[in-house]
């Protein structure tokens, strides 16, 4: 079975090692590309984007989405639901429609919210690619729709990784606000003092004590 996987970033390279032949990763939905390969499925992973009418109407599209749908559609569902101190959420596979995250889903699988934004992106990379094997595998795929009353987070942008120590109460929030953003190209959190900027990464919590990086730049 053709399929393509289209990825914006690949976290870990290793889980990609064992990926069937038959699959051909791209990082962009190049329509060229899709024409000439002709899939039976495109997977979308760390894709936040909306997908062009055009491409899932003609093809089956299958997103993956890092929460329990329909709880948590929209921007940023990692950071979003850490900072609500959410520790377990779901992997949602679900068809692509002209509606944002709004599909019927195929699959869902249990994700651990816990340790690093890095630690989680390449969890959820991981857990992606094993439920692909599982859906490839189905002769017909059942969609069955969304149940419950919907959620929905709005995307997170830059300024909001600025650190505001009077609105966090205790260690374990600190520690959830800095590693909810500890990935490379992600914008980490930061406090600003008189003319310098404090930028925190690699975060480590071992019981009452949070260890980081700390790269300090002029404002």
């Amino acid at each position: 079975m053709k399929c393509i996987i289209i990825t914006k970033k690949i976290w870990d390279k290793n889980n990609f090692n064992k990926i069937n032949k038959e699959i051909i990763l791209l990082n962009k939905p190049n329509k060229r590309i899709i024409k000439k390969i002709n899939p039976k499925i495109i997977f979308f992973i760390h894709w936040s984007k909306l997908v062009d009418d055009t491409i899932f109407k003609k093809y089956l599209c299958i997103q993956f989405h890092s929460s329990n749908l329909p709880k948590g559609r929209g921007g940023s569902p990692i950071q979003n639901q850490v900072l609500l101190g959410i520790k377990k959420t779901k992997l949602s596979a679900f068809k692509i429609t002209k509606k944002l995250d709004f599909g019927p889903l195929c699959l869902q699988e249990n994700l651990s919210l816990n340790g690093s934004a890095l630690e989680i992106y390449k969890r959820i990379e991981k857990k992606s690619l094993i439920m692909i094997k599982k859906i490839v595998k189905i002769k017909n795929i059942k969609f069955y729709p969304q149940k419950g009353l919907p959620t929905y987070f709005k995307r997170r942008f830059r300024k909001q990784s600025k650190l505001n120590l009077n609105k966090i109460n205790n260690l374990n929030k600190l520690y959830d606000f800095l590693r909810m953003l500890d990935a490379p190209g992600y914008p980490k959190a930061f406090i600003e003092l008189n003319k310098f900027k404090f930028i925190f990464s690699d975060i480590v919590k071992r019981k009452k004590i949070i260890s980081a990086k700390v790269k300090i730049i002029n404002k």
